[in-house]
């Protein structure tokens, strides 16, 4: 081979790698931690946030707060707010959310001593009944 026809094979390969990557970036997650999203409906989730495409956002591994009511007829307020993990719901959707991005207020990183994320821990790892 030619040496002029090795660097365009060289030069064709790189322009491969470069153009592979600036597809398939939006399918590596951005990050492993934790993120609380506020969407414009005012719920709120918890999960793994990465990128789909420019418009969407996925959130895997979601959770959400379930507040209780307020008082019973009795006056007794029950315990409060309740970590839930999507899914367990009575038409089990998978745990995912693709969120159009239109719809995101904002994303807050969550720190690994929150209390939502000790609670994820704990959900998924039950401490040990004596």
């Amino acid at each position: 081979m030619h040496m002029i026809q090795k660097k365009y094979i060289v030069l064709v390969l790189v322009v491969a790698v470069i153009v592979l990557l600036v597809v398939f970036k939006d399918m590596i997650p951005e990050n492993a931690s934790y993120q609380a999203v506020f969407l414009t409906n005012s719920q709120v989730y918890f999960g793994k946030m990465s990128t789909l495409n420019g418009q969407f956002s996925t959130l895997t591994d979601v959770y959400y707060l379930q507040v209780p009511p307020a008082a019973d007829s009795k006056g007794d307020v029950p315990g409060g707010p309740q970590l839930i993990k999507l899914g367990s719901e009575l038409h089990s959707p998978k745990d995912e959310l693709v969120i159009n991005r239109d719809h995101i207020l904002f994303v807050q990183e969550l720190r690994p001593e929150s209390q939502v994320v000790q609670a994820i821990k704990n959900f998924k790892n039950p401490p040990a009944q004596n």
